[in-house]
């Protein structure tokens, strides 16, 4: 095993444990909400719950993805093994979040309609209980380098509590106030904030199916055409298998008066590419001007 292999291995069992144990810890608290919602007439509540059951579901899918990615090697037609799933499960859990919106916008509308009493005091309370579910799924996944489904669920997480503290604070408002409209108004605030995740997801995994250049191409050329031996980059290609593995080819005219001095050109650009983008996976093709020539 590689010293690159070795790595990921690791990151990907580190992966598995923080997507795991946070997963647990949404359950638990989305059973909590969710009783506590309908056991005080809070569609906010609800809607946290809600949340927080999406959340863990996404960060099943996720936790299926890192351990299909840690228990995959390449081999036969799957050259890569299967890292994509790593992206496709980001996306899934984009997706999953859209049925929760609708629901929410069309039962705090119903709500709005036809006010339901809520029991302030006991609602904050239980919101106030998911924050610090919230705040604990956190404290497990920050630190280090967080892979593609991590940052899935961090933004889950940050919406999360921020639909934590609506809650409370519209409770506050309704304890001193009376004012229950505003419980559906904070569940249309909690569906936004839930939109926001969605589209930050689907659009990181998105760029990653659709082969979106994580890094500035024309650094890359730039640093590879620098090299001393490089006449031109005739062409390049950088894109992400997942969020761990990015992968480059480039093809490059050099000036090179012998194989020595050519395998040396190689070795160097392979040394830049790993170096700007952090690609172990490289395809090199170098060709003198004569050759180009005799090609054309």
């Amino acid at each position: 095993m590689t010293g690159h292999e070795h790595g990921g291995a690791i990151g990907t069992d580190r992966s598995v444990r923080k997507l795991g144990a946070v997963a647990a810890i949404n359950l638990v608290g989305f059973v909590v909400e969710l009783l506590g919602g309908l056991a005080f007439g809070s569609i906010a509540l609800v809607g946290d719950a809600l949340h927080m059951l999406f959340d863990a579901l996404a960060y099943v899918v996720a936790l299926g993805a890192a351990l299909v990615t840690r228990r995959t090697t390449p081999s036969g037609r799957w050259t890569f093994g299967l890292h994509r799933v790593e992206p496709f499960a980001a996306f899934l859990n984009g997706v999953l979040l859209v049925p929760m919106v609708l629901y929410l916008v069309y039962e705090s509308y119903r709500r709005y309609l036809s006010p339901v009493e809520v029991d302030a005091t006991a609602t904050m309370a239980l919101a106030a209980g998911g924050l610090l579910v919230n705040l604990g799924s956190v404290y497990v996944l920050q630190g280090g380098e967080m892979s593609l489904n991590e940052r899935g669920a961090y933004y889950h997480l940050l919406g999360d509590a921020g639909a934590s503290v609506a809650v409370v604070v519209s409770m506050l408002v309704v304890r001193f106030t009376g004012l229950t409209v505003v419980d559906p108004l904070t569940a249309v605030l909690i569906a936004g904030l839930i939109v926001w995740t969605a589209v930050r997801l689907l659009r990181e995994s998105g760029g990653i199916f659709l082969q979106e250049s994580p890094v500035d191409p024309e650094a890359v050329r730039g640093a590879v055409a620098a090299l001393d031996g490089v006449e031109r980059v005739e062409d390049l290609h950088v894109w992400s298998l997942s969020s761990r593995i990015v992968v480059a080819s480039v093809f490059v005219i050099d000036s090179t008066a012998s194989i020595e001095e050519r395998d040396a050109l190689v070795s160097r650009i392979h040394e830049v590419v790993e170096s700007e983008l952090g690609a172990v996976h490289a395809t090199v093709e170098v060709a003198s001007e004569r050759h180009e020539h005799a090609l054309g």
